[in-house]
């Protein structure tokens, strides 16, 4: 399990990503809350990393960069838009965590194949498994 720490850095940088676009939409911040709460970081806490950077930290594991790449995938698709500056900053935050460029495209690419662009997770998982292999 993931520290305080690291909890309130995932979101914070979830929080930076739905900003992409200057605002973060109530389903953005409906879906933030969600993931909160699933992180066992109550509301308050939650809303006061709106106001307030926290130290960013690389998630641990391959395992765990990959969770937070498809958060962050199913963050972009969650209001329903996407935008040219959200792709590319999602492939930059790929990047930015070490995972391999190739399989950042393709979940890119078959994220369009599902209803509301939102990715299985055992789809995802292959993606990545066979870009290791």
């Amino acid at each position: 399990m993931n520290s305080l720490k690291e909890k309130l850095s995932i979101l914070s940088e979830m929080i930076a990503f739905a900003r992409t676009d200057h605002e973060i939409k109530d389903a953005e911040y409906d879906f933030l809350l969600g993931v909160a709460a699933l992180l066992g970081v109550d509301k308050a806490a939650f809303d006061t990393l709106l106001d307030t950077k926290v130290e960013k930290i690389m998630p641990k594991t391959q395992a765990e960069r990959i969770l937070q790449f498809h958060r962050l995938v199913l963050l972009m698709n969650v209001d329903q838009e996407q935008h040219q500056l959200e792709i590319g900053k999602l492939h930059n935050v790929g990047l930015g965590m070490g995972l391999p460029p190739s399989a950042i495209e393709q979940v890119l690419t078959v994220m369009h194949r599902y209803p509301n662009k939102v990715v299985p997770p055992d789809v995802l998982i292959n993606i990545f498994k066979a870009h290791y292999n």
